[in-house]
């Protein structure tokens, strides 16, 4: 019979955790003591690797996007030829599908769509100006791309090998409730820095902090189309026909606050929608006349397109755009789309504010008790059962309450709570969190970006890539499947194949410890190879739940 605290180390490290490296449940004397040394202020770790900062990527990003213009510039520029059909602008993107529509389509049901790891095929250009441009933006991309990939490979590496499971748990959490999409090529490649600024140095503060520095990270802002909005009594928006894009308001009421049944309305969203124009990213113009004159004199005709008059005309309008107010990590704000007026939302009215009239409603959104009982569940659900036990709901709750949306505060409630350690797994792992957990039972990490890319889209789970803003799913029934189980055991069987293990029992009895049930034990002991007992073992139903 195993020990009261044989069994909470094996908790410790499956539930809370990410699994257990080998010798890490026999070290674990003070589970809840381990658990509580990973809630600092500093947030939880970054992956380790030379990334570029947000800024850096937004000038790499910018950069990409001028020399799509240079590509469209010079197809136009080509002389047709001899009984060819004139030639048509390609879009740089193809357009996001719908908000509903992307709902519409169940993970188990929709194809999976992967983060571009390769850049796309594109047809080559004729000329040789054509052609350098062409070139020039396929490099451009094929670096974002292959960026994000090695973000990606690092923050699995950082998973299976971390001794703070816990942390990065918690941080994983996060990024998901506040989900950003690689399924958009613009979003995608802001995705690690998204989560090394935004998400991971805030999940242990204050939470509208953490909302904040969410909403506002370029990631968010061009995954939902907030740089796009203008207000239509704006400056900008009186001179020209433009309009309000309510996206990220929606999305900040209805999966990152107060959610759907929140109590809002349809004139709350399109107040907020206007209190947070002005919200914004970097652009070509925000680098100001100099450059701007530099294409005049070169004779440039991808920078505002045209002659000397379009150039002088785009000019002034430059003059007005660059007095956004940077931020930080790459955000801006412009003034000159911002909606003027006193706003209401939720019955409260905000008076005109610029920049913070959005920021004041998100901070009050983000501290309403619709909030706090939402989240206090789905931390409950996500961590203990899809259907958590009200008690600890309630625990969850009140310590939100209690500590003003301290997520400190929050994460020892939950570490604390008796519910929190009923010995019954209830959650099944999701396809990244069971190939994490297995390279940390068998004492490996992911070493190439392809096998894991490609294991994870056979699972259905592609690398930075949800389906919709509303993150991924968390209950048995998204991830249980006959089919998600069969290519889990075909994956299975190919990292048993490849392990370089000497007993399977070990393995399983170091990874599962208290957990380990007597008949998964007996089947790993029988197997008739080696491959066959870890195999059993990686697919055991203790394994495959937390």
């Amino acid at each position: 019979m195993p020990s009261q605290s044989d069994v909470n180390a094996a908790i410790a490290l499956t539930r809370f955790g990410l699994g257990a490296r080998p010798g890490e449940i026999q070290r674990l004397n003070d589970p809840r003591g381990w658990l509580e040394g990973q809630i600092q202020p500093s947030g939880a770790a970054n992956p380790t690797g030379q990334f570029d900062t947000s800024v850096e990527r937004m000038q790499a990003f910018l950069d990409y996007q001028r020399d799509a213009r240079q590509v469209r510039q010079a197809r136009q520029d080509m002389p047709p030829a001899a009984g060819a059909q004139p030639a048509t602008e390609t879009p740089a993107e193809p357009r996001r599908p719908g908000r509903r529509a992307q709902r519409m389509a169940a993970p188990a049901q929709a194809a999976p769509q992967t983060m571009p790891m390769a850049p796309q095929a594109m047809a080559p250009a004729a000329s040789d100006p054509a052609q350098a441009a062409f070139d020039a933006r396929r490099d451009s991309r094929r670096d974002l791309v292959q960026d994000t990939a090695r973000e990606f490979l690092a923050r699995a590496q950082l998973g299976a090998a971390t001794e703070a499971g816990f942390a990065e748990r918690w941080a994983l959490f996060w990024a998901n409730g506040f989900t950003v999409s690689a399924t958009k090529f613009q979003s995608a490649v802001f995705m690690g820095q998204y989560e090394r600024e935004a998400i991971r140095p805030h999940v242990f503060g204050k939470f509208e902090d953490l909302a904040v520095a969410a909403e506002q990270h370029p990631a968010m802002l061009l995954y939902l189309d907030q740089a796009q909005s203008i207000g239509p009594d704006s400056r900008a928006g009186q001179r020209r026909n433009a309009g309000l894009n309510e996206n990220l308001a929606r999305e900040i009421m209805e999966l990152h606050t107060v959610g759907a049944d929140g109590g809002y309305t349809q004139a709350d969203v399109t107040e907020f929608a206007r209190a947070l124009t002005g919200w914004s990213v970097p652009a070509p113009r925000d680098q100001g006349m100099d450059l701007v004159r530099a294409n005049v004199a070169a004779g440039a005709q991808g920078f505002g397109g045209g002659g000397a008059r379009q150039q002088a005309r785009y000019a002034r309008g430059v003059q007005a755009a660059v007095r956004g107010e940077p931020g930080l990590n790459g955000f801006v704000y412009r003034a000159i789309v911002h909606e003027p007026g006193e706003r209401t939302v939720l019955g409260k009215t905000y008076a005109p504010g610029e920049k913070d009239q959005g920021e004041a409603i998100l901070r009050d959104l983000a501290n309403s008790p619709r909030t706090t009982r939402r989240l206090a569940r789905r931390i409950a659900a996500h961590f203990v059962a899809d259907d958590p036990p009200p008690a600890l709901v309630d625990r969850l709750e009140q310590a939100w309450t209690r500590s003003g949306g301290d997520l400190a505060v929050v994460a020892r409630a939950l570490i604390t709570a008796p519910e929190s350690w009923e010995p019954r797994p209830a959650k099944i792992k999701t396809p990244y969190e069971f190939i994490i957990s297995a390279h940390r039972a068998l004492g490996t990490a992911p070493q190439r970006i392809q096998p894991l890319q490609q294991a994870l889209v056979s699972m259905g789970q592609p690398a930075f890539a949800a389906p919709s803003p509303e993150g991924w799913p968390d209950t048995a029934a998204d991830w249980a499947g006959p089919d998600a189980l069969v290519k889990r055991l075909d994956w299975s069987k190919a990292a048993a194949d490849l392990a370089q293990v000497a007993d399977p029992n070990t393995v399983a009895a170091n990874a599962l410890g208290a957990r380990l049930g007597e008949r998964t034990r007996l089947a790993v002991a029988r197997a008739e190879s080696r491959p066959e007992a870890l195999t059993l073992f990686l697919m055991s139903p203790e394994f495959q739940r937390r």
